[in-house]
């Protein structure tokens, strides 16, 4: 930090003092409190604007969830770990914060750095990486890009919310050393190494207290210890007691307005149950926080001149290349003959209508989205390409997408159109302030969806609902039915909320020839509930073939082309936010559809549509396996550009991916009598394969390029290691040199090996190219629990230059006092 730095930092706290001077309790308490579903309340008196808060990870969705404000998506967190380039992490961070500043949000609620405990975690994807050093080297550059262009971040969720069943209540119950040495270190370097403005606490319990609560945790860990001076935020709801939230350093209550700050707070100060200094000390983190994203009068932004415009459609391509995995490339395969006359099969419905981005509260709505048909349509000459759907993942309707022009339409209880917005799919999704303008909870008694549809196919279309009350369905003008959906038996309150998704009615359609729609969804009285929300959708599903024939024509266009490239995916009822997975398997027909179509064509590439692993039964039947992740709005235009050898793909596992899911470690995710005991201990990931002797389909750390390095040397001290490659292809290309740590002789308890640090280089055939890796001082330490401190562990270390985990390259002794 510069002299000039520190200079505004005391310019910035005696601004925030000032202020806080300036404030009654019942004002203070106000200020901790959301006003609604977003933001904080401005304070005109002190010169303190409304602080804006919006979703998400891979896009910044602004305070209204709307297809009229269209938002950049990147590719998924665990895409981007992926990487295994926190600068190029850090460019990612400045575009969110470009986007972030045009929506006008100053903190977006993110980086999710909760580890790949289990690959059944049904955030997986949201998430970055199995392993800690990993996780908070990707999210410190996040981190320090979202902050480089002035807008703040809530690292989450603090901490061990590493499933979702039960996540409002469960209680994770963790050892002290793997909560240190593994949960807790991604936010401990992230703390460290990027200066994050925000926290987000979670909404489980560790180890019987509530994470809102954890004073612990919170006061003695996160601000003691490491020297954490931002603003602590509630997950949404998650804030449940007035003095125990206060108590247990949570600075401010989401959402808004009926929280358990606000009077309720004020009054606890005066029957003498919460001191006032407690909730000064919280208002001067919001106040902080304001300050430093430019939003208090007298205080100087911390950063007041934005970076450079970035080019969003531009980096989510580069961002999607390099994240994808090659996991499997014989006879190199890949990339593909662009001679004039080769000819590809592209097969999977996911190839037509891609899923770029997963399900929740990370949901944003791009301007556009490139399938990867759309992307090798453009690529490959006329008539090179050709297409079938092969296997669909799912027999479920969907929310009305392809085909479908939707309005929502909003009307009182005399029919008076209030307002209308548009929407992307027919999924509405309102929270707080979502509504169209002119709309009110208080006023809107029924929401019509409707719009024209296109069919893409002649023959039974199925039309439904999802969602909780009650509906009228009409298509084509005709009345198909009317009733009300109930309660299922749904656990988490996020997907009891959605409902299930239901067949309401069939229509027999013909391809091109436009139909009218209509879904009207009477509005429950909403007013009463702290927070307000509307939620169902119009559903979808085209005519059902045999699979048997779809499989069968699959084949037939994959026998007569030189390449034939399957997309397989899983879907939204796999993959989301509010539940966590039963196995690994792919939906549907989608594995038959690769064995019938490896059989005839021996140049099969298979691209695996999915946000976390899933079992690939004919892995070594197949020419090549491309992981593509959710791959964001440009995954398409990407994956062209990877096939046809213009991009490499630069990405590595950030998580291991095992071959069947008896294999995997960790499967525990669902509480017992409210208790998931994470009795694994230290031993997740790829630390667990090694343990137990268990060989994966591809370890952490595997992918494969489009050129092959030599490593040639390898130093190594206590502070650093130094790496020499070279490329000894005839292509420039990526390595991402990994280097792990093996203790010979242990002396404790630890794991046989695990990641010290990484560099990723880059060099042109023949070149060779040296990098430097720090040794961080930690990677040496336990945390001792009687002690209740960090113990370094002297002897002797195997330092192994690695490929990946198990694919060791170079190994040098190293004596640690």
């Amino acid at each position: 930090m510069t002299d000039a730095d520190q200079v505004r930092d005391q310019i910035r706290d005696d601004a925030v003092e000032a202020a806080l001077g300036k404030l009654d309790l019942d004002t203070k308490t106000l200020l901790l409190a959301g006003q609604d579903m977003w933001s904080l309340p401005a304070i005109p008196a002190i010169g303190l604007k409304s602080l804006v808060m919006s979703d998400g990870p891979i896009g910044v969705r602004g305070v209204r969830w709307t297809a009229d404000d269209p938002s950049v998506a990147l590719p998924s967190p665990t895409s981007l770990a992926a990487t295994w380039d926190p600068q190029l992490a850090r460019r990612a961070g400045r575009l969110l914060a470009q986007e972030a500043r045009r929506k006008g949000v100053h903190v977006l609620l993110a980086p999710t750095v909760n580890l790949h405990r289990s690959p059944l975690g049904g955030r997986h994807f949201e998430c970055y990486s199995e392993d800690p050093y990993l996780t908070g080297a990707i999210g410190s550059g996040y981190v320090n890009g979202v902050q480089d262009g002035g807008v703040g971040t809530t690292v989450k969720h603090f901490v061990g919310n590493d499933a979702e069943t039960d996540r409002f209540t469960v209680d994770s119950v963790i050892a002290p050393r793997p909560l240190r040495e593994l949960y807790l270190a991604p936010f401990e370097a992230i703390v460290a190494n990027a200066h994050p403005w925000g926290i987000m606490t979670a909404y489980n319990q560790v180890n019987g207290t509530t994470m809102t609560e954890h004073r612990y945790l919170v006061n003695e860990v996160l601000r003691g210890e490491w020297g954490f001076d931002g603003c602590n935020v509630s997950d949404w709801m998650a804030a449940r007691s007035t003095a125990g939230d206060i108590h247990g350093g949570m600075d401010v209550a989401m959402p808004g307005p009926t929280t358990v700050y606000g009077p309720a707070l004020a009054e606890a100060v005066r029957a003498g149950e919460v001191p006032e200094s407690a909730v000064d000390d919280a208002v001067r983190n919001v106040l902080r926080l304001a300050a430093r994203v430019g939003a208090l009068e007298g205080a100087p932004a911390v950063v007041e001149t934005a970076p450079a415009p970035v080019d969003g459609q531009a980096l989510a391509r580069e961002l999607a290349a390099r994240g994808f995995v090659l996991v499997r490339n014989e006879d190199g395969a890949l990339p593909l003959d662009a001679s004039a006359g080769h000819t590809v099969a592209l097969l999977g419905a996911a190839a037509r209508d891609a899923r770029v981005l997963g399900g929740g509260s990370a949901t944003v709505f791009p301007e556009r989205i490139v399938s990867p048909l759309d992307g090798l349509a453009a690529a490959l000459p006329e008539g090179a390409l050709t297409y079938a759907v092969g296997a669909d993942a799912s027999e479920e309707p969907t929310p009305a997408d392809k085909g479908f022009e939707l309005v929502a339409v909003c009307r009182d209880a005399s029919g008076t159109v209030l307002g209308e917005g548009g929407l992307p799919t027919g999924q509405v999704q309102w929270i707080g302030d979502d509504l169209p303008a002119g709309a009110t909870y208080e006023t809107m008694a029924s929401i019509e969806v409707r719009g024209r549809f296109v069919p893409r196919e002649s023959g039974e279309h199925a039309f439904g609902t999802r969602g909780l009350g009650a509906f009228s369905l009409a298509v084509d003008g005709r009345h198909l039915w009317s009733g009300v959906q109930e309660m299922g038996d749904e656990a988490d309150p996020f997907e009891a909320f959605f409902g299930a998704p239901s067949v309401r009615a069939r229509v027999t359609l013909t391809e091109g020839e436009p139909v009218e729609v209509s879904l009207t969804y009477q509005v429950p009285d909403v007013t009463a509930l702290p927070l307000k929300a509307v939620m169902f959708s119009l559903l979808h599903l085209g005519p059902r073939r045999d699979p048997d024939e779809l499989i069968a024509e699959a084949v037939e266009a994959a026998r007569a082309a030189d390449t034939a490239v399957v997309v397989v995916a899983t879907t939204e009822r796999v993959e989301s936010e509010g539940f966590d997975r039963a196995d690994l398997a792919l939906p549907g027909r989608q594995d038959d559809l690769v064995r019938a179509v490896a059989a005839v064509n021996p140049n099969t590439v298979v691209v695996v549509n999915a946000g976390s692993p899933v079992e690939l039964p004919w892995r070594e039947d197949v020419a090549a396996v491309l992981l593509t992740w959710f791959p964001g709005q440009e995954g398409g235009a990407a994956l062209a550009d990877v096939l046809l050898g213009e991009a490499e793909p630069g990405g590595r596992l950030p998580t291991t991916w095992p071959a069947r899911f008896a294999d995997a470690p960790v499967t525990e995710v669902v509480p017992t009598g409210g208790r998931l005991e994470y009795r694994e201990g230290l031993f997740i990931g790829y630390r667990a394969y090694e343990k137990h002797g268990v060989v994966p389909a591809y370890p952490f750390g595997h992918g494969l390029g489009y050129t092959d390095w030599a490593y040639e040397s390898l130093e190594a001290t206590a502070d650093a290691v130094r790496v020499r490659v070279t490329n000894t292809g005839t292509r420039p290309g990526r390595e991402v040199v990994q280097v792990y740590l093996a203790p010979v002789d242990d002396a404790v308890e630890r794991p046989a090996s695990w990641l010290a640090g990484f560099a990723s280089v880059a060099a042109g055939p023949g070149q060779s190219v040296e990098t430097e890796i720090p040794l961080p001082s930690r990677t040496f330490e336990i945390w001792d629990e009687e002690a209740r401190g960090w113990r370094r562990i002297g002897g002797t270390y195997e330092v192994r230059a690695s490929r990946a985990h198990g694919d060791t390259r170079l190994t040098a002794t190293l004596d640690i006092a």
